[in-house]
């Protein structure tokens, strides 16, 4: 049993002395290794110090680089300074000098002007003094004038002021008939080949409408349908459409009679569904002719979109619009008014061309200028004025107004197109068999212009010839001149424009006619 105990305590006994020779090694190696990181730290902090020694002499140097290109930027600068400095005080001594100098010249010239004032005062003296030498001359050759002549200085002043008087208005008159012969000349030559190129260049149609329409039918059996029993029908649709509708023996049509346009239009179409449908009877009548009243109005204003397309016209108010479409079914004189304006835009638009206006606002007044014509309601005015008034509600531009109310002169004209729109506007007017006049209206228009030209001084007689274009004035010789006659030529044809309206224009023929009778006894 002995051997196995001494056999663990072997075992402890070595490895009790591994254990320490294990520990001597380690730490031996330790010590080795510590040693070793020692030696390459103190290598490292002398490299460093090297590098930070290194590095202060570079920063050092920098530091005294960048302190000598410092001072030396501020020497330049101070030295640039210290010269503008110097300039400058040069600059003002010589500034000084200039303006001693210029004291001196001012002191010099008022000097120079004060004694010019000294002499201009006496000579003032001695004018003052001639003058009323000259004063008295004069009062002494005028008291030994008027012994003389036995005329005071008053008297000869008025004799001689109406001679001059009369000469002047002999030599104003003479003046004034070459400057219209001259003008005559040139200005109407030239508006004469404007108007006839516009005219030339714009075609229309002049058909005149009647105040009656007709509607065909097939068979004079639908007459009896229309009438109805006891004429119930017939009543029915002229009571719904303001016309009158005549069933005579006429064959195969039915007379449609009534003054405005729009309701027989209303008619027409109203017995034209009518007849179609062939359910003829009062109820079935007012129907129609409500439905055919709105389809009126919505062809109203396509006609005058439709127009405004035509023309080019942009931008119109859809009010305006409307009252374009209603033009269509307006006559003035038998003219169609919607034919007439079209007519008439076109007119001023070539005729703007042609001197150098803008022809797009000529084109819009000439369209618009007779829209007072077809305002629904009937204020107290002239159809001019409440055409630019209308114009003015819905903003269109000042100059359009302007022409839309003075083409018939209620108003002054402040534009170019005025006058053009007017002129366009009696061009479409006079045209053969464009217009139509009442012979009671005609014959009183001849009439006022005939009993305008007898109102003057030295006419006998005055006849209206060619359907009121001339006006021959017979003129009495005897207290009539030649020059007087052209004159009095004037005035009555600037009496006719101002209180007449007539279209076209009027020529103005004063004949004067000397003649000297005898009897032999």
């Amino acid at each position: 049993m002995e051997p196995f105990i001494f056999i663990p305590l072997a075992i402890i006994v070595g490895l009790i002395i591994g254990i320490f020779m294990a520990k001597f090694f380690v730490g031996r190696g330790l010590r080795r290794k510590q040693e070793e990181i020692d030696r390459k730290s103190d290598l490292i902090l002398e490299e460093a110090r090297s590098r930070a020694e290194s590095i202060k002499k570079e920063k050092v140097l920098q530091a005294k680089e960048h302190f000598l290109k410092l001072k030396g930027e501020f020497d330049t600068e101070a030295n640039r300074k210290k010269n503008q400095l110097i300039n400058n005080e040069r600059k003002l001594k010589q500034r000084e000098q200039n303006q001693s100098k210029i004291q001196e010249q001012l002191k010099r010239r008022d000097a120079e002007l004060e004694s010019q004032k000294e002499n201009l005062e006496m000579q003032l003296s001695i004018l003052e003094k001639k003058k009323q030498d000259l004063d008295q001359l004069k009062v002494q050759q005028v008291s030994k004038l008027e012994k003389v002549a036995h005329v005071t200085a008053d008297e000869a002043r008025a004799q001689l002021i109406e001679t001059l008087k009369e000469e002047a208005q002999t030599e104003a008159s003479s003046y004034i008939k070459d400057i219209m012969d001259e003008a005559k000349l040139t200005a109407t030559k030239q508006a004469k080949k404007v108007v006839i190129e516009t005219i030339q260049r714009t075609a229309t149609e002049h058909a005149i409408e009647n105040c009656v329409s007709i509607f065909n039918i097939e068979s004079d059996d639908i007459k009896g349908k229309i009438i109805g029993r006891e004429g119930r029908n017939i009543r029915t649709l002229e009571s719904a459409t303001g016309v009158e509708i005549i069933v005579d023996d006429t064959p195969e049509a039915i007379i449609i009679s009534g003054f405005d346009p729009v309701r027989r239009e209303v008619a027409r179409l109203s017995l034209h569904r009518l007849v179609s449908d062939g359910r003829i009877h009062p109820a079935r009548i007012e129907e129609v002719v409500a439905k055919t009243t709105k389809n009126i109005e919505d062809e109203i204003v396509e006609l005058g979109e439709r127009a405004v397309i035509d023309l080019g016209v942009h931008g119109l108010h859809p009010e305006l619009i409307k009252l374009v479409g209603r033009m269509r079914f307006r006559s003035s004189y038998g003219q169609n008014l919607l034919q007439h304006s079209k007519e008439v835009a076109r007119l001023a638009a070539t005729m703007a061309a042609e001197l150098g206006i803008n022809p797009k606002l000529a084109k819009r007044a000439g369209l618009l200028h007779d829209i007072g014509k077809v305002w629904p309601e009937e204020p107290e005015l002239p159809h001019a004025i409440l055409g630019m008034e209308l114009a003015q509600k819905y903003k269109e531009n000042h100059q359009v107004c302007n022409a839309i109310g003075a083409h018939h002169d209620e108003i002054e004209m402040t534009s170019l197109i005025s006058p053009i729109v007017q002129t366009c506007d009696a061009i479409s007017g006079s045209r053969p068999g464009a217009r139509r006049e009442i012979v009671e209206s005609y014959l009183k228009r001849l009439k006022e212009l005939e009993g305008l030209a007898l109102e003057f001084d030295g006419v006998n007689k005055c006849y209206a010839m060619q359907a009121g274009r001339e006006l021959r004035v017979m003129v009495d010789a005897e207290n009539v001149d030649d020059q007087k006659a052209g004159m009095l030529s004037y005035e009555i044809s600037q009496k006719i424009e101002k209180d007449l309206q007539y279209p076209g224009q009027i020529k103005v023929t004063v004949i004067r006619e000397m003649r000297a009778v005898n009897f032999a006894k």
